[in-house]
């Protein structure tokens, strides 16, 4: 007996007719709006999710903020480490504290801060962003009051101090206006 052969397949014009193919998507649930008002090209991109809202939309200038923090931090960690006493002198312009391990402790502290910023300038991270900017602000604002308070004890002015007060005050302002800008939820198109 010879085996039937099976009929020839036919070919289906189902997904050339363009209402067979909006039927299909329609089924499928893509091709039309989310609730967040995305449109979603195919099914993988729908349960993944679209990579676009993850992205930080930096604002202006924070890249180079965050760079100019980093080589500060460290340069001023690499000289209370290295040349304590003239540190001291150039912000009190008095005689030179009676012990340098207190300014090395805090170069050794500006350091681990500045291993913090120089990671923070190479993440897209928004949360890492964020803290580091926010750490930022904080150190600023500690060394703002700390400094305050050394003047107004000491009775003296010093032009150095009072720079690193001017200073501080407008690195504090641009490390919050960083961190509230990057917090943003952006705005739909």
């Amino acid at each position: 007996m010879a085996a039937k052969q099976p009929p020839p397949l036919m070919k289906k014009h189902s997904q050339t007719d363009l209402v067979s193919r909006l039927k299909t998507r329609k089924i499928l649930g893509v091709g039309g709006e989310d609730d967040d008002g995305e449109v979603h090209r195919s099914k993988i991109s729908q349960v993944l999710g679209n990579e676009i809202k993850f992205a930080v939309r930096e604002p202006l200038g924070l890249r180079v903020w965050q760079l100019v923090s980093a080589v500060m931090f460290s340069g001023v960690a690499i000289m209370a480490l290295a040349f304590p006493d003239q540190l001291f002198d150039a912000i009190f312009e008095e005689e030179s504290a009676s012990s340098k391990t207190p300014i090395r402790l805090y170069g050794g502290a500006l350091l681990s801060i500045a291993l913090i910023m120089w990671n923070a300038l190479y993440t897209a991270e928004k949360a890492i962003i964020r803290w580091s900017l926010l750490a930022e602000a904080c150190y600023f604002a500690v060394q703002f009051l700390v400094t305050t308070v050394s003047l107004v004890e000491s009775s003296r002015i010093a032009t150095g101090a009072v720079l690193l007060l001017v200073s501080r005050a407008l690195f504090i302002l641009i490390s919050i206006y960083y961190y509230y800008q990057v917090g943003r939820r952006p705005k739909k198109v």
